[in-house]
């Protein structure tokens, strides 16, 4: 199995260290010769989400977390990334949307097996929040499916983060 790394290049982003293991497999239908078969297009997702205390400050509410994500194509049939979408909330009900392209400048293709990795970051006004969202993609043999990303807590709270 293969892993392909790509970080941000900013020193305050390095590897995590308390997992929160989520998981997300699209349950996408595809028919083969008269057969439905789940397991074609599948990712799995893990996400270790961290509080940047050097970066944040409190005072003026904010709250600076990195996260990084693994996907893993558990799947049959190999596919490539091209979007993805984030729903990001605060203790305060304030929700933020992002859409683009890939993810860090890379649209990763994932042979089945095959393991992407990076680091990002976002920022909230409260000590917590929450994240979720979905990654479009498409397998080689041109099927579009999507892949749900489980809902994760950002906590400034717990005092488990990186200083």
């Amino acid at each position: 199995m293969g892993l392909v790394n790509s970080r941000l290049s900013l020193p305050s982003l390095r590897s995590m260290h308390l997992p929160s293991k989520r998981c997300a497999r699209k349950k996408k239908l595809k028919v083969h010769r008269g057969r439905i078969r789940m397991s074609d297009y599948s990712l799995r997702v893990d996400v270790m989400p961290q509080y940047l205390a050097d970066q944040s400050e409190p005072e003026e509410d904010v709250y600076v977390f990195s996260y990084t994500i693994t996907i893993t194509n558990t799947g049959q049939v190999a596919a490539q990334l091209i979007s993805r979408t984030w729903h990001i909330n605060d203790a305060q009900g304030q929700h933020e949307k992002v859409r683009g392209l890939g993810v860090v400048g890379h649209q990763p293709l994932l042979k089945p097996g095959q393991s992407f990795q990076y680091t990002s970051g976002t920022h909230l006004r409260t000590p917590t929040g929450t994240m979720h969202g979905s990654y479009f993609c498409v397998g080689v043999d041109g099927e579009r499916f999507e892949v749900d990303i489980p809902m994760f807590v950002l906590d400034a709270l717990s005092g488990q983060y990186k200083h």
